[in-house]
């Protein structure tokens, strides 16, 4: 079984921001040479987290607006 481990660090600009990273995980497995499995992305901090979803802009602001509320 194949590992490798990558840890990526992101700085936001607002109190509540949804950052894109698919294509930053996506290096990580390329140059890993890990061709098939799963990835585990987990956000190693407590004011951060892990949303899978669509990239959909429409549902970005009914995140942050449900946030908010």
């Amino acid at each position: 079984m194949k590992s490798h481990t990558a840890y990526m660090a992101f700085e936001t600009t607002e109190r509540r921001e949804l950052i894109r990273i698919t294509e930053e995980v996506q290096a990580a497995i390329d140059e890993a040479g890990i061709a098939e499995g799963m990835a585990l992305v987990s956000a190693m901090h407590i004011t951060a987290g892990v949303w899978v979803n669509d990239d959909e802009p429409g549902l970005h602001e009914d995140v942050l607006e449900w946030l908010d509320k």
